[in-house]
């Protein structure tokens, strides 16, 4: 294994910011390549990088030989060309969520990655929190027994960031595969990744980008477009799984709410948690109903050190061969999940998988 790992960056968006940094920082890590279609953003990157080029084709990147592993921080409707060609001129990916946006593009990228037998974390950001990990350490130490039921609520009451996000031909869709992906991923991992076997979603398309509103900022892309929304603005699922669990998530970019609202909640045979907005775990003990509150530093999701995490993780995999905590299993069949969910409301029915 090389003493230094070459990294490339593909996309400089504001998402770039959280891969670039920790690779920065690590030791062993050195930034090569900078790629953006605007070519004057990628050299403007590239210039904090010593050492770093900058590129306006990603495939110019791709032929350096000196690039081990790339991040693919671009719009969800190029993820699966980028991620296989990469895959094919042999460098390791980690590609931001979603892996891509429908299910043909999935495989494909599954079986490059197979070709290939080089490997491909997907971005799932939220399992690398040190929270979510802990968690998981005690759930797959059975303390809270068998996890039967979850539920997450992601609302923003006036956040539909406009640009690509709300441009489903670049995004896949609205709040569903941009912040749902999040909740639903993280739930599905804490319960142990259960096979899903049916998907019950509804979409709705009442308010639109809502331009007019005034007296209230929120973020938006650098794109933003006001004549541009094609995506939903909120939806609800319920997903079964082959175990008898079942999870259920609504999330919305625009919805007529008092407040935003960010919950994760899971119960189990032996204890129940809550990761949003702060951890807490509910268990008895001695005939008693106890309410702990774990000592962590940091109560809810720690954005920074997540993607640190997730970076550190991904060059772990990179120079041992070891496989990631989120590989493109995960991502084909989180995409499984996605994709019914929009095809259950299109057809106003359940999905079985």
């Amino acid at each position: 294994m090389k003493t230094t790992i070459g990294i490339g960056v593909i996309g400089t968006g504001n998402i770039s910011e959280y891969h670039l940094k920790p690779y920065a920082k690590h030791e062993g890590v050195s930034i090569l390549g900078i790629c953006d279609k605007n070519e004057e953003r990628a050299k403007t990157v590239a210039s904090k990088y010593e050492g770093a080029r900058a590129y306006s084709d990603y495939n110019e990147l791709l032929a350096d030989p000196e690039i081990d592993a790339v991040s693919i921080c671009t719009w969800n409707n190029t993820h699966a060309e980028i991620s296989i060609a990469a895959l094919r001129a042999g460098k390791h990916v980690l590609v931001e969520k979603p892996l891509c946006r429908t299910m043909e593009e999935a495989h494909q990228i599954e079986a490059a990655v197979r070709e290939s037998g080089k490997l491909l974390m997907v971005g799932f950001v939220r399992r690398y929190d040190d929270n979510a990990q802990m968690l998981k350490h005690f759930s797959d130490q059975r303390d809270f027994g068998d996890i039967y039921y979850a539920k997450a609520s992601y609302i923003r009451r006036f956040g539909n960031p406009g640009g690509w996000f709300s441009d489903i031909e670049r995004s896949g869709g609205g709040p569903v595969i941009d912040i749902g992906v999040h909740v639903i991923d993280l739930c599905w991992y804490l319960m142990g990744r259960p096979e899903p076997v049916s998907v019950s979603g509804n979409t709705y398309y009442e308010l639109g980008n809502r331009a007019h509103i005034q007296h209230l900022s929120h973020y938006k892309a650098s794109d933003y477009d006001a004549t541009k929304n094609d995506v939903e603005d909120m939806a609800n699922v319920m997903i079964r799984f082959k175990n008898g669990a079942s999870l259920m998530v609504d999330v919305s970019f625009s919805l007529h709410a008092k407040e935003n609202e960010g919950m994760i909640r899971m119960y189990g045979s032996k204890g129940g948690f809550e990761v949003d907005p702060a951890v807490s775990i509910t268990t008895e003990k001695y005939n008693t109903v106890l309410n702990i509150q774990p000592q962590t530093d940091h109560p809810g999701f720690h954005f920074e050190g997540a993607f640190e995490n997730e970076i550190g993780h991904f060059i772990e995999c990179v120079r041992t061969g070891s496989q990631p905590i989120s590989p493109v299993e995960d991502g084909v069949q989180m995409m499984r999940m996605l994709t019914a969910i929009y095809e259950s409301a299109r057809l106003r029915r359940e999905v079985i998988l």
